[in-house]
């Protein structure tokens, strides 16, 4: 994480303070944590879960939470099934946030935490530096004071802690750069392997022009793509190589991870870091852990060790 981060510092030009956990503090006991950084002075800040996707519109968020002036605020997101998850309950005709129902059984609203926030920084007041849940114990207490908000997300989000909603969520976020007609992603006007559209190749990685490409690929910094290879809806992350005539579908390849010649891959594969397949071989819905080599094929999904 720090190598990532000292990346970023130098090619945006910036620079970024973290903050590390010896023991697990929870969602809110970090907060605490980092008081000496967030409380420095009378600026709000963002809170982001790691593991969703988004439009992430962050301008507009900053600029609701300060016409509001109150302590906090929750970015929410409409869904089709709010019983599965924690719902945002407001005051009738206001963003004022009047409680939370976790997994409604009857309907009480349709909008969920989205997981990103503003707080102004008297909310470290409320957190002491022990393992904490913002959402169980932070967030009530400051609604009990009519002090948070919510903020409805136009657009895409998508939830991406597991890898099947990691390659739904990559999908949405494809589709809103189309929608948005973004450079990020890979001309197919000028990339004949491109199929179907929501491609995005970093430009260091090797594609062979007899390949197939989309929709909804993405490939990261030298990777290797062979002759005849057809990929759709997967993952191939920085300096991984698929051999020759390889089939990937609904998968994600590791790091430096190699897939052989004439393979078949899908179901929700996952290859960790410096995973080789060999030639010839069947890979369905396996969980695959680092620096392993598989000689046989897998035709059921399971979890490789």
């Amino acid at each position: 994480m720090v190598s990532v981060l000292k990346k970023t510092e130098e090619e945006y030009g910036i620079t970024i303070n973290f903050s590390v956990e010896t023991e697990p503090l929870g969602t809110a006991g970090p907060l605490a944590l980092a008081r000496d950084i967030l409380g420095k002075d009378d600026s709000p800040f963002f809170v982001l879960n790691s593991d969703v996707t988004c439009s992430y519109p962050f301008e507009a968020f900053r600029d609701f939470h300060l016409k509001h002036g109150h302590e906090g605020s929750i970015m929410v997101t409409k869904v089709a099934e709010p019983s599965a998850y924690g719902v945002v309950v407001t005051k009738p005709g206001s963003t004022v946030i009047d409680r939370f129902v976790e997994k409604p059984v009857e309907f009480v609203g349709n909008r969920i935490n989205a997981g990103i926030y503003m707080f102004n920084p008297s909310v470290l007041d409320r957190i002491e530096l022990r393992p904490t849940s913002i959402e169980k114990e932070i967030f009530p207490a400051i609604a009990a004071d009519g002090q948070l908000h919510s903020y409805d997300l136009a657009g895409f989000w998508m939830d991406v802690g597991q890898p099947k909603d990691f390659l739904s969520g990559t999908c949405l976020y494809l589709s809103h750069l189309t929608a948005t007609h973004s450079p990020l992603l890979t001309d197919p006007a000028q990339n004949k392997w491109v199929y179907g559209g929501n491609v995005m190749v970093d430009p260091t990685a090797e594609i062979d022009p007899t390949a197939v490409i989309g929709p909804n690929v993405v490939i990261g910094p030298g990777a290797k793509i062979g002759k005849g290879v057809r990929l759709q809806r997967c993952v191939v992350l920085s300096n991984a190589t698929i051999r020759d005539h390889t089939w990937i579908a609904s998968s994600i390849i590791g790091w430096n991870s190699t897939v052989g010649r004439w393979c078949r891959v899908e179901n929700i594969t996952v290859l960790g870091d410096d995973v080789s397949i060999k030639d010839e071989l069947y890979i369905n819905g396996a969980s695959v852990l680092p620096h392993k080599s598989i000689s046989s094929s897998i035709t059921e999904p399971r979890i490789v060790m």
